[in-house]
């Protein structure tokens, strides 16, 4: 039997009985489809999160207040809660440090900022004019505050694009709120600038976000002198390292702490931080995927099952083939061909169906969604692997078969 005649038989048998085909097909339909919409989730949350932390400025390394356990890098449930961070240890680490291209001490406070009779909930940070060297924040209009401002505690701020939009209207253009007054924890502050939109979401979002001079912050809005964190900015990724560990030190001479494992405070560098999400995100996206693929195996099941019927069913044509001279290897081929037929063509509509449903949630959801080649080639390969796996055991039920007792099955 040539591959042409092998085709069209196994063809001719799934369409005689089209119901039972697509039926037994819907399993592996529904699981391919799922696992690549589950990968494709899971990959594109992973670098949609990569691209919010780059964002946020380059080679960057946060010193945070916190009970560290082991070095200051293992974190217990205190980190970010406790109040260890002051001026002084900014000051510090400014001296003297090497191979930086800035540092900045930041207060985080959450605010309703109140202006043009709305209001909205924001993170308000006071910092220095490092920050917008730091975090790469570009001015649409206006400009960022100056030291002197910072010195004098003006109560000034730069607002983010959808503070602009939340406060002023969606039609507002920066050009509207410079200029004008907000109110910040019963104070008036006016607007300086408003930047230019980044990205991001959560409390991580940059564009909802009002920028103060740290000194202003600390008195009119926390009135202590801690500080929720210091950011610090390497010359280049190769010094990360160098500098996270001069910072360790500095720090633990300025808290004076001999044993590192007592630290109050914690050192993260970008690379840990997105190796960290990353890590999560996988074993997340790996733990759907394998719910998801528990579905192939009940469509394995399915095909397996349907594949004994037919079996059964064709019983005296498996005899009539065999007497003409069919041999056993032209049965189980022909019931194997079958099987990966039903198999693959299940597993091309669950590809189109997946990347159909990644496309959809990307479009019209804002879910974000990356669609790999290894997804779809995992999804062809395991479409063919079913079909083999499971359409082997009929097939050699049915080459197996006495001609002789095929012909007599009633």
């Amino acid at each position: 039997m040539t591959s042409k005649d092998l085709l069209q038989e196994s063809y001719s048998a799934l369409v005689s009985n089209k119901s039972r085909s697509i039926l037994t097909m819907l399993g592996i339909i529904i699981g391919i489809a799922a696992v690549i919409a589950t990968l494709a989730i899971g990959q594109g949350s992973q670098q949609s999160i990569q691209a919010n932390i780059q964002a946020l400025g380059s080679n960057l390394i946060t010193i945070t207040p916190g009970v560290a356990k082991g070095a200051g890098v293992t974190v217990s449930s205190g980190q970010g809660s406790a109040k260890t961070l002051v001026m002084a240890d900014e000051q510090a680490l400014a001296k003297q440090l090497t191979n930086i291209s800035g540092i900045d001490p930041e207060l985080t406070v959450r605010e309703q900022v109140v202006a043009n009779g709305t209001n909205t909930s924001v993170s308000v940070v006071g910092t220095t004019t490092a920050y917008q060297s730091n975090r790469s924040i570009a001015i649409a209009d206006g400009a960022f505050f100056s030291d002197t401002q910072n010195t004098n505690k003006s109560k000034v701020a730069v607002i983010g694009p959808t503070v602009l939009t939340d406060l002023f209207g969606t039609n507002a253009v920066p050009s509207d709120a410079v200029g004008k007054t907000v109110t910040l924890g019963g104070n008036l502050f006016t607007i300086l600038g408003v930047t230019v939109a980044k990205g991001g979401s959560g409390f991580t979002n940059q564009d909802n976000m009002v920028f103060v001079p740290i000194a202003t912050a600390q008195q009119y809005l926390s009135g202590g002198n801690n500080i929720t964190s210091i950011s610090i900015s390497a010359d280049n990724s190769n010094d990360m390292t160098d500098v996270q560990a001069q910072a360790t030190a500095i720090m633990l001479q300025q808290h004076n702490i001999a044993d590192p494992t007592q630290a109050d405070f914690t050192i993260q560098n970008q690379s840990n931080i997105v190796s960290s999400a990353s890590s999560i995100l996988q074993t997340l996206t790996i733990l759907l995927a394998s719910v998801a693929g528990i579905s192939l195996v009940v469509g394995g099941i399915g095909i397996m099952n349907m594949m004994l019927t037919t079996v059964t069913e064709r019983t005296k044509e498996i005899g009539l083939r065999k007497a003409i001279g069919a041999t056993r290897s032209d049965i189980n081929t022909q019931f194997l061909a079958e099987a990966v037929m039903l198999t693959f063509t299940g597993g091309t509509i669950g590809i189109i169906l997946g990347v159909g449903t990644a496309w959809i949630m990307n479009n019209f959801f804002s879910i974000d969604t990356s669609v790999s080649s290894f997804s779809i080639i995992l999804s062809v390969g395991v479409a063919a692997s079913i079909g083999i796996i499971f359409g082997y055991y009929p097939a050699r039920r049915a080459s197996r078969m006495s001609p002789i007792e095929a012909l007599r099955f009633e």
